[in-house]
């Protein structure tokens, strides 16, 4: 299936920081501190062909806002990565193809289509690292007291982990067979890469 439509109707990172309203200040903010590792650009540009990220996110969403600004940098320093962005609420559907293990709608969701614009693997809504603290130690915690967690996590992070696990997505799907999957029914069976629980 061919999610080609949906890539065009995105909006670009800089149409989507445009709209981002009240939250704009902390978009702004997390986008100007973002940086990639070279070595990271390196290993992705390496693999030619082209690729198209199709994130699904809402400008209110805090794992969003730390990590959508590191997936936007990571794919305008690619010439061979490109990256567009839909409502998540405006298109149902398509995200209830990318649930979390738990059946949430969790975001943002990263899904890596070809040049085909079919799509090969996908990624949300939060680095493994982060979501093993919050499925472990976090657990535990009063809800402001785990978000403060989570904030502190992603400052000290700056990035790191989701530029890296996007960049192993995009390699491993340069290897993975097409994804295959009905409404709800991979997400259930598998979980994504960093998928939130």
């Amino acid at each position: 299936m061919s999610f080609k439509n949906e890539y065009l109707a995105g909006q670009t990172y800089e149409k989507f920081l445009a709209t981002t309203g009240d939250h704009a200040p902390l978009w702004h903010a997390v986008t100007r501190r973002t940086e990639i590792a070279a070595g990271i650009v390196d290993r992705v540009r390496a693999l030619g062909g082209q690729w198209h990220l199709l994130v699904l996110t809402e400008d209110w969403c805090g794992d969003a806002v730390n990590s959508l600004p590191v997936i936007a940098r990571l794919a305008a320093s690619l010439e061979n990565v490109d990256l567009r962005i839909l409502s998540r609420d405006a298109y149902p559907t398509l995200m209830d193809t990318h649930l979390s293990p738990s059946g949430a709608r969790a975001i943002p969701v990263v899904m890596m289509l070809d040049e085909h614009f079919k799509e090969r693997a996908w990624w949300g809504s939060r680095p493994r690292a982060l979501q093993a603290w919050i499925d472990n130690q976090g657990a535990g915690l009063a809800k402001q007291d785990r978000y403060r967690e989570v904030r502190r996590w992603y400052v000290t992070d700056r990035g790191a982990s989701t530029a890296l696990e996007i960049a192993d997505l995009i390699i491993a799907a340069v290897s993975q067979p097409l994804v295959q999957r009905s409404t709800r029914e991979a997400s259930t069976r598998e979980a994504p890469l960093g998928a939130a629980a």
